[in-house]
């Protein structure tokens, strides 16, 4: 019997404003992946949706890199691989394409190593964090729902929250694209104390207005580390994130951008921010009115014949 594993893995947004590489919130916009171990040596890759004409189909696309990442750190080697992608997440637009990719990979790979190797969430965890580099997109595609991450002498942590039934997201996704390398390269090695201390409020700030007291989400989402510095680089970006606070709505750039999360105190007020975007005409923004994913990146048995859920 040929193995076979689906996997879903949600989008996330980071930073959420003033959590810089801390907060991460996981949307119900999902990849969808079945990964076949095949009984001979090599790759087939094909992939649908989101960046397939852009993205490789070789052993350097980002899902087969991390599958091979976590065999070999479990002293396995990569079978031959049947890889079938259905991308909805947005590409080089914030919304953590990269970090669901590599989710995907090491979900792919826990799920085929079932039985043999069982890989534990620390462990996934850790890996998705040495791959990305940072822990603050990969959490909350991991384990859904609102997450801080954090690393400390024991490795990359996470503490998964739920957020407050009134919080109602709303995701606005540009056409253009910025590279986060670039985007975490305009953003100051060092800050005031001041700017530090104002984001320290905020931050904390923010963990109380999206569990409990989502009327506070306007303040809690201010932020002086990275959104200005960016801004530059995305100037349609940081123009809407103003004309949509300037009205009283809780807008942060997503991730590294371009793409604007609205944190709304309510799903009605959804509609008022997305009449707001459509007045700003220069930029057709895609607005994506989204729940927050709280189960995070699953993998299940897709073997023919199987009985597993």
């Amino acid at each position: 019997m040929t193995r076979s594993v689906a996997v879903r893995v949600p989008a996330t947004s980071a930073n959420l404003g003033p959590g810089f590489d801390t907060l991460g919130l996981a949307l119900s916009v999902y990849d969808e992946l079945i990964v076949t171990q095949l009984d001979r040596p090599g790759l087939e890759i094909a992939v649908s949706g989101e960046g397939a004409a852009d993205v490789p189909t070789d052993a350097s696309h980002l899902v087969v890199r991390a599958m091979a990442y976590a065999y070999e750190a479990f002293g396995r080697t990569l079978p031959g691989i049947r890889l079938e992608a259905v991308n909805a997440i947005p590409h080089g637009r914030g919304l953590g394409s990269s970090g669901a990719a590599v989710v995907a990979g090491l979900l792919a790979a826990k799920g085929l190593l079932a039985g043999e190797v069982e890989i534990g969430e620390d462990a996934l965890l850790r890996l998705a964090t040495e791959l990305e580099g940072h822990p603050d997109n990969v959490a909350p595609a991991l384990f859904g729902g609102l997450t801080i991450a954090w690393v400390d002498e024991h490795g990359p942590q996470h503490k998964k929250l739920l957020v407050h039934r009134g919080v109602a997201p709303l995701v606005f996704v540009p056409e253009f694209t910025m590279s986060t390398s670039v985007a975490r390269g305009l953003a100051p090695l060092q800050v005031t104390r001041e700017d530090a201390v104002f984001n320290l409020s905020r931050s904390a700030l923010l963990i109380a207005a999206l569990t409990q007291s989502p009327d506070l989400l306007l303040a809690a989402t201010e932020d002086k580390l990275h959104q200005s510095y960016r801004a530059q680089a995305m100037l349609e970006t940081d123009r809407l994130v103003r004309a949509l606070r300037a009205k009283g709505f809780a807008a942060v750039v997503s991730g590294a951008g371009p793409s604007v999360l609205v944190l709304a105190d309510g799903p009605g007020r959804r509609l008022v921010a997305a009449e707001i975007a459509a007045d700003i005409t220069e930029t057709p923004w895609d607005a994506r009115m989204l729940a927050v994913d709280v189960r995070g990146g699953m993998v299940r048995d897709h073997t023919e014949g199987s009985t597993s859920p």
